[in-house]
């Protein structure tokens, strides 16, 4: 049996890191198995729906490396892939049901539901609509709600990640298949796009979990085979107290994208969160994913959110690309992240500054505020400088002293490198016997005026004698 799983989004917003990882187990998963990945598009609460949310779910699911098999712009056998252009199946399935003596118009007023809710809400007991079901029901036709007539009954069945579940006949209902407007609701339209794609593994959040009775349901009114179920555990606010909200300081997918989180990252964070594959690897390929991921590794208990975590990932990542493809492989993926500065500098100059500067980055957009004086003369702070805690130690006679005394020694360089650089320093430190963290933290400051910096060495030999030089100067003279 081919493997056939899908992803679902809602077109109603940003798409976040809970939607996000929706997609991830079921892309693992087919094409471990050689399988199908289906996206489909559930925008039938048009209530809800926002312009654009589509095409922002096609643009992150395409840079996290996600391709879908069947669905939008890709196409398929199985179309259409927008539940809005669905409607002629949905109402056909419906038809069966009312066929069968198991649907029925119902003409009940929201008013009058809400008086039977208040009625069992003063009686103290559950309410169920199976028990205000209306004796006398029209023909069902458009502007009239359409629902599942149920047969309470105990079920069981198996999650693949929650395990052996059952339940009674007191938590099945008369639920609405059909709204007013004539669109289905995701309880109804869910099931006879599953049955009618061929899914055989649906993935969702555990918070479905309670629904499933009415779904296995229905599953048995339409004679549909049950696909196999996976309740994927809650993303949980960084506290764990809670299922993680847009109020607990995650950013949507797109944002973290902007602030210079790779792809490679967030896949690998967000699938590792909730799963492992019981070893004491941190950092997986997109293949190691795929060739290591198995459902019952997928644990039932909910996953604390970590940006932290997140951050020293992606960290682990930028280096990663530039230890084994190279610097111009992680170059490429600097653009827009850059100093506005940096854009008078060429290529081969850039290049040199990531060189030196990305073992420190956590995300690409630390770049800005971590380079500007590579491209811009940063501007003298003596305030800055005569209090940081190394060189406060020093009176400024003895600033203006060792700041001549280098310039001095590096003037009389014959090759300007990083070797010959490192060298003079060491000379330097002999020379004024002072300590490493007073000289050095005077002369990096005194080129940078920035909190830190790479090597020293490393800083002046790309910034060029030149430049070096003069900023030491204009600072000697400013002391």
């Amino acid at each position: 049996m081919e493997i056939v799983t899908r992803f679902a989004p809602s077109p109603t917003g940003y798409i976040h890191i809970g939607n996000v990882r929706s997609a991830i187990y079921p892309y693992l998963l087919a094409r471990q198995k050689n399988g199908k990945l289906i996206l489909r598009i559930e925008d039938t609460d048009r209530a809800r729906y926002v312009e654009g949310a589509t095409e922002l779910i096609e643009d992150t699911l395409d840079w996290l490396g996600l391709k879908w098999d069947e669905g939008p712009i890709v196409g398929g056998p199985n179309g259409p892939y927008f539940q809005s252009e669905r409607m002629n199946i949905y109402h056909e399935w419906a038809r069966k049901l009312i066929k069968a003596g198991r649907a029925y118009a119902d003409p009940t007023t929201p008013e009058q539901i809400e008086q039977y809710r208040k009625q069992c809400n003063e009686d103290k007991i559950p309410f169920l609509y199976r028990n205000f079901r209306p004796k006398h029901t029209p023909e069902w036709q458009p502007g009239i709600p359409l629902r599942f007539k149920t047969e309470p009954k105990s079920y069981e069945w198996h999650d693949e990640v929650m395990g052996d579940m059952h339940t009674g006949p007191e938590v099945l209902d008369d639920i609405i298949l059909i709204k007013k407007d004539g669109y289905p609701t995701y309880n109804f339209a869910h099931i006879v796009d599953d049955a009618e794609m061929g899914v055989t593994h649906v993935m969702r959040g555990v918070e479905y979990l309670s629904s499933t009775p009415n779904y296995l349901a229905l599953y048995e009114a339409l004679n549909i085979p049950r696909p196999k179920l996976v309740s994927l555990p809650h993303i949980l606010a960084p506290q764990g107290n809670k299922k993680l909200g847009k109020r607990d300081g995650a950013k949507s997918v797109t944002e973290y994208r902007d602030d210079g989180v790779l792809p490679e990252a967030m896949l690998n964070y967000l699938a590792c969160l909730g799963w492992n594959d019981g070893s004491e690897q941190e950092i997986y390929t997109k293949d190691e994913l795929i060739k290591s991921f198995s459902l019952d590794r997928i644990q039932n208990s909910g996953a604390r959110y970590d940006e932290t975590k997140l951050l020293w990932m992606n960290g682990q990542w930028l280096r990663r690309i530039f230890d084994e493809q190279g610097p111009e492989a992680l170059y490429t993926r600097t653009s827009g992240f850059w100093p506005e500065t940096a854009d008078n500098y060429d290529d081969a100059y850039k290049i040199k500054v990531l060189s030196i500067i990305y073992d420190r980055l956590k995300t690409l957009s630390d770049l800005r505020s971590m380079t500007t004086y590579f491209f811009s003369e940063p501007k003298i702070d003596l305030e800055f400088l005569i209090t940081n805690k190394f060189v406060k130690k020093l009176s400024e006679a003895e600033i203006e002293t060792l700041l001549k005394q280098t310039i001095a020694k590096l003037s009389s360089l014959k090759k300007w490198n990083a070797d010959s650089l490192q060298t003079a320093l060491n000379e330097l430190l002999q020379e004024t016997n002072k300590k490493p963290a007073e000289l050095f933290s005077l002369i990096r400051i005194a080129i940078s005026f920035a909190p830190f910096s790479p090597a020293l060495n490393l800083t002046m030999e790309v910034l060029g004698r030149e430049i070096t030089l003069a900023r030491l100067n204009a600072v000697a003279r400013a002391i």
